[in-house]
């Protein structure tokens, strides 16, 4: 098996891996859903700040996809630490192929399912009545895609460096919860405090709910050319960050 057989069996896997997980499906769009059905409608009326135009839920929906997409993506790296638990990551890491390769792999697998996530989250958007501009799914299809594979690069670098799953889930929320609520998923940007504001400004998720809400809202905050540079920017250091720590692990 050369290198890109490799990385399409990971890819494979990781897919089987998701049809096969009814429950991590639902639990992706658990939150999402509950924020977007229940926060957005019930407390819609109550919003009102400079940046957000239109309703609330119009506003947080694609702040919604967005969060499915980073849990989706993010935690795809504990497959990393349940195969070394359960012995498959040592046959993994002594094949005759570059472990570049087998990272590769898992994160397009991770990445395609998160953002097969993330359009069921566009889907459920639709049918509780948000407003959403079609001709824009396809380019916030990419950015979902794109985004994703950057977090399921630092899920597994992170992973790479720990054995014990429920401390990576802790690590993980730990992470993983205030990118989302500064990221301006639930609130504009531009109505926060500056701190706030700054703080959002280096927030890696900012730029795919920027991204994804200029696409299926039409709600420009930021210039798809930024957000796409941002992404490409943490892709790239991600990746080389995952590739190094995942090459460390010991076969």
């Amino acid at each position: 098996m050369g290198n890109l057989g490799a990385v399409y069996a990971m890819w494979k896997r990781e897919m089987i891996r998701f049809t096969r997980s009814k429950s991590r499906i639902i639990g992706s769009i658990g939150m999402p859903f509950f924020f977007l059905a229940i926060v957005g409608s019930g407390l819609g009326g109550a919003f009102s700040m400079p940046g957000m135009e239109g309703g609330y839920m119009e506003f947080i929906a694609p702040g919604m996809v967005a969060m499915t997409v980073l849990f989706g993506s993010i935690f795809s790296g504990v497959t990393v630490i349940m195969d070394r638990q359960f012995g498959f990551l040592k046959e993994t890491l002594v094949a005759p192929v570059s472990r570049l390769s087998i990272v590769a792999g898992r994160a397009l697998g991770g990445a395609t399912t998160a953002t097969l996530q993330g359009l069921l989250m566009v889907a459920i958007a639709a049918l509780l009545g948000v407003p959403l501009e079609i001709a824009g799914l396809p380019l916030a299809m990419a950015f979902m895609f794109f985004s994703a594979t950057a977090f399921v690069f630092l899920g597994i670098a992170i992973a790479s460096l720990m054995e014990d799953m429920h401390g990576f889930q802790l690590v993980m929320n730990l992470l993983v919860m205030p990118m989302f609520f500064l990221s301006g998923a639930i609130f504009p940007l531009e109505s926060a405090p500056e701190i706030v504001r700054y703080i959002g400004y280096v927030d890696p998720m900012t730029y795919s709910v920027e991204a994804l809400r200029t696409l299926l809202t039409g709600q420009a905050g930021m210039p798809l050319a930024v957000c796409a540079g941002v992404l490409a920017a943490l892709l790239a250091a991600f990746g080389l960050t995952a590739s190094y720590l995942f090459g460390r692990i010991e076969g």
